[in-house]
Parts: structure tokens; C-alpha cells; sequence
């Protein structure tokens, strides 16, 4: 038999709006290992903000930073930090702007300012303390994402100034993603796929959000939460229940994986 894999997204597609992961998704992941299907994690979150998930799921192997840091069977394969003469000038920036910066690595986060209102709001069910303050702490360490916390029509400033240097993927009204500009979760399962063997027609992707488009057009078989945004949905081969439908089981028996 043809080796599969199953990628996943966490936050609305794994987990729900409680960051629970419903029962019926516990039991099909482990239907899936169980049958000799490879089962990995695709999201945006870095390493340390999903170690318990993957220990619960009995996962190591994953696409995370959106496709920046890729980890197989516990080995990191892939990395790409962003440039650290960018990051200081997106810094500067930002600054002048008041726009607060989280830095992010495998290990932890810290910001650019003390506690700030809007950034403990987007991040509270994300990480459940406060960054430290650190606004040097990328001048030492591998930043593989940036988060920029400022609302969309400020956005544009930032786009036009980095073209060609960084992507930006909103996540969150007061916040977008700061990437390496080409990266995706599409681009780290590609990597995934090569180094397993795994032909692209054998892959599947259950995502739900803008940075979950790409990802579900690369696989073979896409598939978009129910509770997802409608471009996930259009970009998706198939659209599943929500995740408190139990919309994990219903997408993988549809893709007859169950």
C-alpha cells in the first residue's frame, strides 16, 4: 500500500473555539496512525504553542511558523529564520508607529513593548501568560515569525515597504503574521512530502483560515472546515462539518480514509 499523510491545522480545525479538542478527532487520529497513515500538524503557531496538542495526538512530526520550521519524526528538516537586519528595521517602524511586535522562535515569544491591551487580547488563548519584554531579543536568536499588531487599513504602509522581503498573512483583525516572503504551510508540506516519499495525490489538508488556502490546493484532497472562512472553503476540494460537528471524522470518511 502507498504511503498517506494527513496534515491538520490547529486552531479551528484540531482544536475549538475553546481550544478543546473534541473526542471524535482524538479517536480518528488514532484510527488513522493505527492504520499506518502518517499524521502531521500544518499551522502557523510556533513549536512551543502546540507541544502539548502533538503530545496528547502522539504527533512529531509538523509544518509550523507557516511553513518556516519543518519537523520530521522529532528532526527538524527545515528552517528559515527571518533576516535580522529586517526585523530591526520593521522594528524602527513600527515603533514610530505604535504598533507593538511579538518575536517569535521554536522556544518562546517575547515583545516589543510592556503589556499592551490589544496584544494580551489576541493572544490570550494562544499563550497563557504575557511575553516578557525583550525588543533585542532578536538580535541573538532565529526568528522564524513576527506578529504585528495593528488593524488592516494601517496594514498597507507595511506591505509596500517590505515587498519582496516579507509576507504578511492577518490572522486576527488586530494582528497580522510577519513571514519570510514565499513561505507557506504549503511549502513545508512540499518539503514533508519529498523527504517521506510521499506522492502528492496520497496527501490531505484540513484547514480552515487564509493561511490554510494554499495548503489545501497543493494536497491531493483539501479539506475546509465547515465553521472555516469562505475563501478556505473555495480553495478546498471538499467542505466538512465544523469542528464541534465532529468535522474531522466526517472529512476523513469522506476521503475514505476511515
Amino acid at each position: 500500500m502507498e504511503e498517506k499523510i494527513v496534515f491538520f491545522d490547529i486552531d479551528g480545525t484540531l482544536v475549538d473555539e475553546e481550544k478543546r479538542i473534541p473526542d471524535s478527532t482524538k479517536e480518528s487520529i488514532k484510527d488513522l496512525q493505527k492504520n499506518g497513515i502518517h499524521v502531521a500538524i500544518a499551522t502557523g503557531r510556533s513549536p512551543f504553542m502546540f507541544k502539548e496538542i502533538a503530545a496528547e495526538l502522539n504527533i512529531d512530526t509538523f509544518v509550523s511558523f507557516n511553513g518556516s520550521y519543518v519537523v520530521f519524526n522529532g528532526e527538524v528538516i527545515y528552517k528559515r529564520p527571518l533576516e535580522r537586519k529586517w526585523i530591526g528595521h520593521l522594528l524602527e517602524l513600527s515603533t514610530e508607529n505604535n504598533h507593538p511586535l511579538i518575536f517569535m522562535d521554536h522556544i518562546k515569544a517575547t515583545a516589543s513593548v510592556d503589556r499592551n491591551e490589544i496584544v494580551y487580547e489576541c493572544m490570550k488563548k494562544l499563550l497563557p501568560y504575557y511575553p516578557e519584554r525583550d525588543e533585542t531579543y532578536y538580535e541573538t536568536s532565529e526568528i522564524f515569525q513576527v506578529l504585528l499588531f495593528c488593524q488592516t487599513q494601517f496594514e498597507r504602509a507595511y506591505t509596500e515597504q517590505y515587498n519582496g522581503i516579507f509576507d504578511f498573512v492577518r490572522w486576527h483583525e488586530h494582528s497580522t503574521d510577519v513571514l519570510p516572503m514565499g513561505s507557506s504551510k504549503a511549502k513545508g508540506i512540499e518539503i514533508l512530502l519529498k523527504k517521506m516519499n510521499v506522492k502528492r495525490e496520497n496527501s490531505y489538508a484540513f484547514g480552515d483560515a487564509l493561511n490554510d488556502i494554499e495548503m489545501l490546493r497543493t494536497v491531493g484532497m483539501g479539506i475546509a472546515m465547515g465553521n472555516g472562512l469562505q475563501e478556505a472553503k473555495q480553495a478546498a476540494k471538499y467542505v466538512t462539518k465544523s469542528v464541534s460537528e465532529d468535522g474531522i471524522w466526517h472529512g476523513l470518511k469522506y476521503a475514505g480514509l476511515l
